[in-house]
């Protein structure tokens, strides 16, 4: 199959891994009910979210994690790695759900609280439809859906590259078609069985963003050079304008904003069907950003950077545990009042833990206990005078 992926292997790039590690900190934020620190996460400042910069990086990683088996091995082995992918996320979807349902059970159980009705609440009411629901993934709880997503777009892989063997072009086309289709016929999954709505994350619109990322990374759409001072100062200007558009301080005061901002985003929807101005923004900003920090490059795991990065290199772990860690996030606030220092308290918290799962299952997937065992120092002491001794008499005789 044709492609430009380069055989030999890459090096991992560190700032793939911040990112991730970025967005998924970024994302706990986000799910933590009422949580007054949401205010002042990068969404509020431009069009696009942590959600643009999670699905673009899932992108590029699938590519430099697939691409090469496509490439190498051939299309029915590089599918079967995308079917055993999806597995594994499908089995991590249906897990967190469980775990957060336990989570509410024991809260309600524990704390005389209402969780397991409020967030859950189908599960209560039509447990058979709900259950089918959950199996199916045709129904989606709040906060629930991104994982969804990504199991569709992921299954999209194998089509591309088919594709992509038979024209250069045609995975571009697939992807724009497919994005059009969301934006002109509605084309979507059920995401609720009781009101036939659809999915809150759109896969057939959000998959354009997945694919940039992956067509970036597969080497299929060329990028121009960074800090390049046209594109930085134009990059610039659309991040300025946007943040009129985009924060709260301005929103709330001037309702003339709030209604351009709707007539340009269209409203509701522009996050369902990921608006064109979202993707521009998050383009504008990505590269602003790439361009900044390139003369940090080869310094990003550094300080705050070694942080993201860890955090980043175990992303779907961290993103199961973050939503786990939100709940509890909020039911501490709730327990302990909402005042600021309160939620910077709990917020810290669980970026502790995020970090410290990520440490932990680093850990656990570096394999210790097939690595040969240590000699404890005294006996390698011990071990080196008996062998220096060997040798000296040896020269002695």
């Amino acid at each position: 199959m044709n492609s430009s992926l380069p055989s030999a292997k890459r090096t991992r790039d560190a700032r793939l891994d911040l990112f991730r590690g970025l967005a998924m900190l970024i994302i706990f934020i986000a799910h933590v009910p009422s949580n007054s620190w949401n205010d002042w996460i990068p969404a509020r400042f431009g069009f696009s979210s942590g959600a643009e910069l999670f699905v673009f990086c899932s992108g590029f990683a699938s590519a430099l994690a697939f691409g090469g088996v496509f490439v190498k091995r051939g299309w029915w082995l590089g599918t079967a790695r995308i079917l055993y992918r999806l597995w594994q996320i499908y089995w991590a979807q249906i897990g967190l759900v469980l775990a957060l349902v336990a989570l509410a059970a024991a809260l309600d159980r524990g704390l005389g609280r209402s969780d397991l009705g409020a967030q859950f609440g189908p599960l209560l009411s039509d447990p058979a439809r709900a259950l089918l629901g959950l199996a199916t993934l045709s129904w989606q709880p709040d906060y629930l859906d991104i994982l969804p997503m990504y199991l569709v777009i992921l299954a999209l892989v194998p089509a591309v590259m088919a594709l992509r063997g038979l024209h250069p072009a045609l995975p571009f086309a697939l992807s724009v078609t497919l994005y059009a289709l969301a934006w002109t016929e509605g084309l979507n999954l059920t995401g609720n069985p009781w009101t036939g709505a659809g999915w809150f994350l759109n896969p057939f619109a959000w998959q354009a963003i997945f694919f940039l990322g992956f067509f970036v990374a597969m080497g299929w759409l060329p990028l121009p050079g960074l800090r390049r001072a046209r594109l930085v100062w134009s990059s610039a200007l659309c991040v300025i304008l946007s943040v009129p558009l985009s924060f709260w301080g301005i929103l709330d005061r001037w309702p003339e904003a709030q209604a351009l901002r709707d007539l340009l985003l269209s409203g509701e929807t522009e996050k369902t069907i990921l608006h064109p101005l979202r993707i521009l923004h998050f383009l504008a900003l990505a590269y602003l950003v790439l361009s900044l920090i390139e003369p940090w490059r080869t310094r990003l795991d550094r300080g705050i950077g070694h942080v993201f990065i860890v955090i980043g290199r175990q992303s779907l772990a961290c993103f199961l545990a973050s939503l786990v860690f939100a709940r509890l996030a909020a039911v501490l606030a709730d327990m302990a009042g909402r005042d600021a220092f309160v939620v910077a308290l709990v917020n810290l918290a669980g970026l502790v833990a995020i970090f410290a799962t990520a440490k932990v299952v680093g850990w656990f997937k570096s394999a210790p206990w097939g690595k040969p065992p240590r000699p404890p120092e005294n006996v390698a002491a011990t071990t080196q005078a008996t062998d220096t001794l060997s040798r000296v008499r040896l020269t002695a005789a």
